[in-house]
């Protein structure tokens, strides 16, 4: 029995002419699972708020949303969760238990109902310990996963998440997961979940839905998916197992998972296994950059040490990508590169000069700059383009140079089309990328990225990808924090995991994902024991044929 039925939905944003949704149709059954993909700014986001009516973006709207009956037209608002991509702006209480119990209060229970519920709930979730805890303290997994909490208390029939995952460590991603899943199986609750990070959800889904500017152009299980998809640029960010299968031209049904993908590898190679040889680094003498010797660094007097008696070293043209645990500080780490935050001890130098001895403001003008991981406080102006233009502006630039030369970068980085509109209104991947291009605008030696590819699809993150390795190649040096570990594998020169506040393992990409079992690709973890040593779907199937 269907829970939700879409007829002919099409949606315009006031002020815009081409629609963020147009003729968009299907059904949600009671108790499916579904994942919805696409590109960056294809109207996923849309299209989850138009399914929670009191959430309804305004605009020209055209179609039907229709609603079981027991839900009625107007379904109550605990009938319908949500869970947004960043749970510091869902969450709206001070207190773990007080969270647990807004949404209940809200619907008029009674306090001992109340009580119950939340006891039960927290318990079900895992935060038992934490019930009485500030909920600033806790950590991002932990966080996403009261919100999640917070929306099934009130015992939904549909429940909407939008790309839950993006700010969440992988292993903390792969367990947000598993309780998902959890939870639509012992509830029998409708979810429908929005995704970028496709590796781990492709295959829990019944159902998988495929949007491209605002069309669905596919709905159906996600094998055939990912069949009727492999000749898309969207394919790319589909699971390595389905890509290592188009790579190997296979017959065999289409995996979707590693263990699926390794059947399958096991049949290339007759279970012979092959190892690879990666290719050497090259190493180079190139001058340092950016380094860091002994430091330590706690938020307060009496708190625990973030940072202890760390150290680092780029070099000029060097691509590192530091990975880790969410909370374990590696915000705190790039923050204290750029001087945004003080060690209490150790020194941090630019190019040989320690960066307490730049004066008024010249840290930043052509020497270093720093992505932060929420991209809306890069941005202070009405408008995309007047925000590159001012960044241009402030460097020296007059007016009609900086114009034209905001056109061009905005042009080079495919982002023209949203330079009119406010970057509050964009998407969240359409806004990394138009705070990615700011910061580039300001032509800095070092470039430190908190979370690059987040909301990014696929194809975005690829490109990413060229342009940093083209910057690195003119001597450009950049430091990236990043949960995206297949990104990090394509970047980077060399790769280090931050843990209890030192550096552990830094070494080349092959060297440093093959010594590893969760902080691996899947490409990895696919090959391991049969084509060792590689990293990339790419390097297997080139074994395997």
């Amino acid at each position: 029995m269907d829970l939700l039925t879409v007829k002919d939905l099409s949606f315009t944003y006031p002020k815009t002419e081409t629609p963020a949704l147009e003729g968009v149709s299907f059904s949600l059954k009671r108790g499916g699972f579904y994942l919805l993909c696409g590109y960056t700014g294809c109207g996923k986001t849309t299209l989850l708020r138009l399914l929670k009516p009191e959430l309804a973006p305004f605009g020209t709207l055209a179609g039907t949303v229709g609603f079981a009956p027991d839900m009625g037209d107007a379904p109550a608002p605990n009938e319908i969760g949500l869970v947004t991509q960043d749970p510091n702006e869902q969450i709206v209480t001070d207190k773990v238990w007080h969270e647990l119990a807004f949404g209940l209060e809200n619907m008029g229970l009674g306090q001992e109902e109340i009580r119950i519920r939340t006891g039960e709930t927290a318990s079900y979730f895992g935060l038992a310990e934490k019930f009485g805890a500030a909920t600033e303290s806790l950590s991002g997994g932990e966080k996403q996963l009261l919100s999640l909490a917070a929306a099934v208390i009130t015992s939904p029939k549909l429940l909407l998440l939008d790309e839950p995952t993006s700010q969440l460590d992988p292993i903390t991603a792969m367990n947000f997961l598993d309780t998902l899943k959890r939870v639509n199986r012992d509830f029998g609750i409708t979810v429908f979940l929005a995704e970028h990070r496709l590796e781990e959800v492709f295959s829990l889904a019944d159902t998988v839905l495929a949007m491209d500017a605002g069309k669905l152009i596919a709905c159906a299980p996600p094998a055939e998916v990912c069949r009727t998809l492999k000749d898309s640029r969207l394919f790319m960010g589909f699971p390595s197992a389905a890509r290592l299968w188009k790579a190997l031209d296979s017959d065999a049904p289409c995996p979707v998972n590693v263990r699926e993908g390794k059947t399958l590898l096991q049949t290339a190679l007759k279970n012979e296994p092959k190892p690879f040889t990666p290719p050497q680094p090259v190493k180079t003498e190139a001058p340092e950059a950016l380094s860091a010797k002994g430091l330590w660094f706690r938020y307060t007097k009496d708190g625990a040490d973030v940072l202890k008696d760390l150290s680092l070293t780029l070099r000029q043209g060097e691509v590192f990508s530091i990975l880790g645990a969410n909370g374990v500080g590696k915000t705190t780490l790039l923050q204290t590169l750029c001087g945004v935050r003080r060690p209490y001890h150790g020194r941090v130098k630019l190019y040989g000069k320690d960066i307490k001895d730049f004066k008024r403001g010249s840290l930043y003008k052509n020497g270093i700059s720093l992505l932060p991981q929420d991209p809306k406080t890069v941005f202070i102006k009405d408008t995309v383009r007047e925000d590159l233009e001012e960044i241009l502006h402030a460097g020296g630039q007059k007016k009609e140079a900086a114009a034209e030369a905001a056109a061009t970068a905005a042009d080079a980085y495919g982002v023209t089309p949203l330079l009119d509109k406010n970057p509050l209104d964009l998407s969240g991947g359409e806004r990394q990328k138009c705070a990615i291009v700011k910061m580039l605008l300001t032509e800095p030696r070092v470039l430190l990225l908190d979370e690059p590819t987040k909301g990014l699809d696929a194809y975005s993150k690829q490109r990413l990808a060229q342009l940093l390795r083209k910057l690195a190649d003119e001597g450009k040096t950049v430091l990236a924090v990043t949960h995206d570990i297949e990104f990090a594998a394509v970047i980077s020169d060399t790769c280090a995991l931050l843990f209890d506040g030192v550096l552990l393992a830094a070494g080349a990409p092959h060297a440093f994902f093959t010594g590893n079992t969760f902080y691996t690709t899947a490409a990895a973890r696919m090959a391991s024991g049969l084509v060792p040593g590689a990293i990339f779907v790419e390097e297997i199937a080139r074994c395997a044929r």
